[in-house]
């Protein structure tokens, strides 16, 4: 919904996506219509921001692996991302929607009611994590494990435990050479500044009554090292400053990061 609210009411858009409102329905677009006041104030400004600005930076990164010869390009906990339904590399690039079987079937459901064809270059690959590994589930869905391939992991690495998220990483790391992954996670809050606490209990009580509680947090450093570790060459860890500098200079409507509650990594091999 905040990437469908940044087609409405942002301009210049940070990302184009012209299928983030036909997937919502004609009842969500009218209600994001309908509450433009509350889409424009500074905190929901702040929240689409991260929210548009992580789908940027993961496409930028995905046509940077694809020029250096990526040919597979893996979205984890897909959810209702849309790059497959506007894929500018149609054929050149096989894209897997990674999801639990429930929340896939949902989407696809979504698909069918706006009308939004499912391209030739998507495989759904519905993965049940409690009864099978990320490999099992790519490898049932034809997913080619000697190509370079390309994975971004956005919204998931906070609510995952340390185990999880390491064996995930290990398995990217043993992707042939020039494979990489986006993904965005989040900062101790013993790191932050008294208002960034103050945003993180936000955040964190918000979560949590959804019943995704933050499980998982990272300092900048140590990252970096548990990447390297990993097999991972080249890291860029975009903070809130360097992001805005990036992608939300000179603009005059306040649509900007704030805070230091996360960052956003790019690393490959």
């Amino acid at each position: 919904m905040r990437r469908a609210a940044h087609q409405l009411f942002d301009h210049p858009r940070v990302l184009e996506d012209p299928i983030a409102m036909p997937i919502l329905g004609n009842e969500a677009q009218a209600r994001i219509r309908g509450e433009e006041k509350s889409y424009r104030t500074r905190g929901a400004q702040y929240f689409r921001a991260f929210m548009v600005v992580r789908s940027r930076f993961a496409e930028d990164e995905l046509a940077a692996s694809v020029a250096r010869g990526a040919t597979q390009y893996v979205i984890l906990g897909a959810g209702l991302d849309t790059f497959a339904y506007r894929n500018p590399f149609d054929a050149r690039l096989r894209v897997f929607e990674v999801d639990h079987p429930a929340t896939q079937a949902w989407k696809r459901d979504r698909l069918a009611a706006g009308a939004i064809a499912v391209p030739p270059s998507l495989t759904f690959a519905p993965v049940n994590f409690e009864t099978q590994s990320l490999r099992e589930g790519l490898a049932a869905a034809g997913f080619d494990f000697g190509k370079t391939s390309f994975f971004s992991w956005l919204g998931v690495v906070p609510y995952l435990t340390r185990a999880a998220m390491m064996s995930t990483l290990k398995f990217i790391a043993e992707m042939p050479s020039g494979s990489g992954v986006v993904f965005d996670y989040a900062r101790p809050r013993a790191s932050l500044g008294f208002v960034g606490r103050i945003a993180f209990d936000a955040l964190a009580r918000r979560v949590a009554m959804a019943g995704e509680p933050f499980r998982l947090f990272f300092d900048r450093a140590d990252l970096a090292s548990e990447l390297g570790a990993k097999g991972f060459t080249t890291i860029d860890d975009l903070n809130a400053e360097e992001l805005n500098a990036r992608y939300f200079r000179d603009r005059s409507d306040g649509l900007k990061l704030r805070g230091h509650l996360g960052g956003l990594v790019s690393a490959r091999k």
